[in-house]
């Protein structure tokens, strides 16, 4: 008996190994900011990091903030160009978050300690892109007291956030998300969008190539979130 109990031991070990080998093999394959990005992050003066999170500070100081969680194995930086555009067009302060393997679902309430270290912030967006998007939808389902408005990139709203008070904005091609909306209300699609050009990190495994470019495909969703907090800060 003892000794079929070492061996259920040691099958059991080795297989927690396996587990544990096979996730850091998944999450360390992740897609990278391409040279746009790296781009925005060595010149924009405006661009602050410290530890988790990297802030995009408008030339105006602002009253009003995003936080913005990014897709899953993607690297942070590539959301740094629209993120960027966001800050300059509608003059409030983005907050990029680096996620624990990059990967939004290990740290969904990364929000909270955010909005503890800006306390000048009154109004508080969050956002982010595919599960990012999805993490942060159900962040604000469970704290609709902290957060003013939700807005999506290539994602739905997940949980039970008003649909009203959220912004979603998804490519023809990108039906996966097409697909599992059931609300009607601020809804964006972009012609010829796909899912990946959100962020600029390249193309995808399983997404169809765009018919339009990746900063058409920004400057539209842009438009569409500019409008959005216009909305609703009237």
């Amino acid at each position: 008996m003892k000794k079929w109990a070492r061996i259920s031991l040691i099958t059991i070990i080795s297989l927690i190994l396996l587990l544990i080998g096979s996730f850091f093999i998944y999450v360390s394959d992740y897609y990278r900011a391409d040279d746009v990005a790296i781009a925005v992050m060595q010149s924009a003066s405006t661009i602050h990091v410290q530890d988790n999170i990297v802030t995009l500070s408008p030339a105006t100081s602002s009253d009003t903030a995003l936080i913005f969680y990014p897709g899953a194995k993607v690297e942070h930086y590539a959301y740094l160009p629209i993120l960027e555009k966001i800050k300059e067009t509608s003059g409030i302060t983005c907050i990029l978050v680096k996620m624990p393997f990059n990967m939004a679902i290990f740290n969904a309430n990364a929000a909270d300690k955010i909005m503890d270290q800006f306390p000048e912030i009154e109004n508080w967006y969050i956002g982010g892109h595919s599960m990012g998007g999805a993490m942060a939808s159900n962040y604000a389902s469970k704290h609709p007291e902290k957060v003013k408005g939700l807005i999506l990139l290539g994602a739905y709203v997940y949980g039970n956030y008003p649909a009203e008070d959220a912004l979603t904005v998804y490519g023809t091609f990108n039906t996966s998300v097409a697909d599992k909306i059931d609300y009607t209300e601020n809804i964006v699609v972009i012609q010829g969008g796909n899912h990946a050009q959100f962020g600029n990190y390249g193309k995808q495994k399983g997404d169809p190539d765009a018919t339009i470019s990746s900063l058409e495909q920004q400057n539209i969703a842009v438009e569409a979130i500019k409008e959005f907090l216009v909305k609703r800060n009237d």
